[in-house]
């Protein structure tokens, strides 16, 4: 295995605030494999997986990176990068199998495992509580547009607080509930695989309110120390032009886009322009008395997920998105264009731009002041390769983690009270709908034989926390 070496001496670059925490993040359905060991009953990713056409190649999860095996092996990484902490998400189906009543003992001991190599390795650990892997026994029951499934995931909550409160200090209840909802059952490409715009919505709703009913479940069983966030993808909107017309695009994508989350967890209400852009969706008479100010019970922080830019432009008349391909920005498919942005590209051809990180970190430092925010995922998939040698060069990675680092930098300079950054991701993994085809991983995998080897970026990064800064 490659070595990893940090201890080359520090020379001038930019430092980043004492404390800092530095991590990198994985997801269970992605790297666990494992799929149906100990009780462990299918999730939603695992039906949507395993029905033809919908992932490439066919691929599924249910080997991954086999880290169901190979934990040791993956915390020996973590303790050879330097990591301060390391954000992992629990398998619901695997510690609570029909998505209600009592835990599984075999599956709440994997992550007690987990838990204790990584504080024996000197390595924080950062729980996620759902990264997409509903039951599908929930799923069958309606899934997120029912509300019983916000309340399942509160009993949830405290079930795995009570395995592992003692010894995980920071908490993440949901993982980019906007993928979930509106890439799960609007557009369809994500599990479960639905194309109902009113489901969509009804989803997010319970997203929030399920993040307000597990935080407050959470904190009636951890300990004060505990710290407990939400992590959104929230997304950075720059408008074709300065006309009003591209203007008011800006404005419906970014109601449906993030304020249906912010507003809701942060401010205890609905968007008033979201419930006008929807109108002809639905009425939202889902939304009982209390619900939003129980979706406002207080966070420690925000974490926030960032890839790439948003360009929006306002619709041409008689434009409408293809019958073929459902949108996800329910209340303004037929008033919106998303452009793609100009610049290099990544392997999931998404533009290089880590301005739109500054703009977003600084966004959110005058609209939620008080507020600490976390980066929990920030990466890019390129095509790897292991040489003849056994070493695996991605000098473009390196280029993307720099350019971000340094935009986290500027905006903390700006004001933003950003504590950590984690790259996304530690393993090469199942990467969703595009299955084994792209890599994000510190680590390459190969799943033929589940070798793991460092790439340069690997060792990029070591160096960086050992600085506790950026290179020159």
């Amino acid at each position: 295995m490659t070595t990893l070496d940090a201890s080359a001496p520090a020379k001038a670059g930019l430092a980043f605030p004492p404390g800092f925490r530095w991590g990198t993040a994985t997801a269970a359905y992605q790297i666990e494999g494992g799929a149906a060991l100990y009780g462990r009953t299918p999730s939603i990713w695992d039906t949507f997986s395993h029905t033809p056409g919908k992932v490439l190649h066919g691929d599924t999860g249910d080997t991954a990176a086999d880290h169901y095996h190979r934990m040791d092996e993956d915390v020996e990484l973590l303790r050879r990068l330097g990591v301060s902490d390391y954000r992992f998400s629990v398998a619901w189906p695997r510690v609570q199998p029909t998505g209600r009543g009592p835990g599984s003992r075999s599956g709440l001991d994997f992550y007690r495992r987990l838990v204790d190599a990584l504080l024996d390795a000197g390595i924080r650990p950062v729980a996620t509580l759902y990264h997409w892997d509903l039951p599908q026994e929930l799923e069958d029951r309606g899934g997120w547009p029912v509300r019983e499934t916000a309340e399942r995931f509160a009993e949830y909550a405290g079930l795995v607080a009570g395995a592992l409160g003692d010894r995980v200090a920071g908490w993440t209840t949901f993982n980019e509930p906007w993928c979930a909802a509106f890439l799960g059952y609007a557009s369809g490409v994500h599990a479960p695989g639905r194309s109902e715009p009113e489901a969509a919505l009804r989803a997010a709703h319970h997203f929030n309110l399920a993040h307000g009913l597990g935080t407050a479940a959470l904190r009636a069983v951890l300990p004060a120390r505990a710290e407990v966030s939400l992590t959104l993808n929230l997304h950075a909107l720059r408008p074709l032009t300065g006309r009003a017309a591209d203007l008011d695009a800006v404005r419906r994508v970014d109601a449906v886009g993030n304020r249906i989350f912010l507003d809701p967890v942060f401010h205890g209400r609905l968007p008033d322009d979201l419930v006008r852009d929807t109108a002809g969706v639905t009425d939202w008479s889902f939304v009982r008395a209390g619900d939003l100010a129980a979706a406002a019970e207080p966070i420690d922080w925000l974490g926030i997920n960032y890839y790439s830019p948003t360009v929006v432009a306002a619709a041409e008349p008689g434009y409408g998105p293809p019958a073929a391909a459902p949108s996800p920005w329910v209340g303004a498919e037929e008033h919106v264009r998303i452009l793609p942005a100009p610049g290099p590209r990544t392997a999931m051809d998404w533009p290089v731009d880590a301005g739109g990180l500054h703009e977003l970190l600084v966004r959110l430092r005058d609209e939620l002041p008080g507020v600490p925010l976390m980066i929990t995922e920030n990466g890019a998939a390129y095509g790897d390769y292991a040489d003849p040698e056994g070493d695996v060069h991605d000098p473009d990675r390196i280029g993307y983690l720099h350019g971000h680092l340094a935009s986290v930098h500027r905006a903390i300079e700006d004001g933003a009270d950003v504590r950590g950054y984690f790259v996304w991701s530690l393993l090469d993994n199942f990467e969703w709908a595009y299955g084994y085809s792209k890599r994000f991983g510190l680590v390459h995998v190969d799943f033929a034989t589940q070798r793991r080897t460092p790439k340069d970026s690997a060792r990029w990064y070591a160096e960086v926390i050992a600085r506790n800064g950026l290179p020159a």
